[in-house]
């Protein structure tokens, strides 16, 4: 009997969304790996429209630049985080010193199997969750970081 490959069609699952990790090249500590979430890893062709004289029918449609948006990351609340300090040197003193990151989505064995390379971030927004008596939920910070591009990378 000859063995199936997992490659066959329906033997294919795609990786789950919830096992990835974060890191900042150069800053942090252990504990700045961590995030609940990341959001923003996409990027689009900015559109550019011509006009030509005598056409009245249409506009041509030409690419453009690449525009990448910005990453928002959030996780529990850290009393003792470098990349918080980065955060508030630039948010406070305007000394703003951009950082690579790598995130990576990872298999069960907390391997990459693909891997975001982010080039040049610094920070844009540092914010917490609204304090509230009435709520019993974990302080939650979430930080938006600005960046010239990314790269993937499989593995």
């Amino acid at each position: 009997m000859a063995k199936e490959s997992v490659h066959t069609a329906g033997g294919y699952y795609p990786p789950v969304g919830f096992h990835f990790r974060v890191e900042f090249i150069n800053v942090g500590n252990d504990n700045d790996v961590r995030f609940q979430s990341v959001g923003g890893l996409n990027m689009e062709l900015e559109v550019e429209n011509i006009k030509e004289g005598g056409q009245n029918l249409f506009e041509h449609k030409l690419p453009g630049r690449s525009k990448f948006s910005d990453l928002t990351l959030k996780r529990g609340l850290l009393l003792d985080s470098d990349i918080i300090k980065w955060i508030k040197n630039a948010l406070y003193n305007k000394e703003f010193e951009p950082v690579d990151m790598n995130i990576s989505l990872l298999n069960s064995d907390h391997t990459a199997l693909l891997t975001w390379k982010v080039f040049r971030a610094w920070p844009r927004k540092w914010s917490v969750s609204d304090l509230n008596a009435t709520e019993n939920s974990i302080m939650v910070e979430t930080l938006e970081i600005v960046y010239n591009y990314f790269e993937i990378e499989k593995g």
